[in-house]
């Protein structure tokens, strides 16, 4: 993967780090910790500038985050609580836990999103219960983006500083990247386990 996306950016500068990152905020197994690094090496040498990284890689994310944020405001809560408690188990929610989640994001929606931004797969599917949610449009996209500036300002600026070292970014952030996808896994399987049906459904 690594050498596909080195040459995506290679061959296609600017439009290139805007795809790859626009398919990593639809597809999570592409991650932004292999394509920003490399793009704020390609800054260091001349062949990019650095700002025109950062701004081609959050409007790729921006514009990969709008589907799932539309699909959530879309689709509605109220489906959802229908749906968990029919097959709640495969989301490991039921229809009681959702209504406390949507409870929690009210409360503290722009700081999980700001934050979730910084993780591989949870930046990806935050932007489903922010949409659940209704989340005001200005205030997701606002939260979102200060997270995708921070965290892609912070792989760019690492890519550049180590010039053609750029790859000892991908050897500290590719382990970190697998714990947390390891961790995620083991929770949904966790959940899996120990899921109980809402109190409506129960009745």
């Amino acid at each position: 993967m690594a050498t596909w996306i080195i040459e995506t950016i290679t061959a296609s500068g600017y439009l290139g780090i805007f795809l790859l990152m626009l398919l990593e905020a639809v597809f999570p197994p592409i991650p932004s910790e292999l394509i920003i690094p490399f793009a704020g090496f390609s800054a260091a040498q001349g062949k990019l500038s650095f700002a025109g990284v950062i701004l081609a890689a959050s409007l790729g994310s921006v514009a990969g985050m709008v589907p799932w944020y539309l699909a959530g405001r879309w689709f509605g809560l109220g489906r959802v609580r229908a749906l968990a408690d029919r097959y709640g188990r495969w989301f490991t929610l039921n229809a009681d836990e959702i209504d406390l989640a949507t409870g929690i994001f009210h409360r503290f929606g722009p700081w999980i999103v700001l934050f979730g931004r910084l993780f591989p797969i949870i930046r990806t599917l935050i932007s489903v219960p922010a949409g659940l949610a209704r989340m005001p449009v200005a205030l997701f996209f606002g939260a979102s983006l200060v997270g995708i500036l921070a965290w892609n300002t912070l792989l760019a600026g690492a890519g550049f500083i180590l010039a053609e070292h750029y790859e000892l970014v991908e050897s500290w952030l590719d382990p970190l990247t697998l714990v947390v996808l390891l961790a995620v896994l083991a929770l949904y399987a966790y959940r899996l386990a120990t899921w109980r049906p809402s109190r409506r459904a129960e009745r």
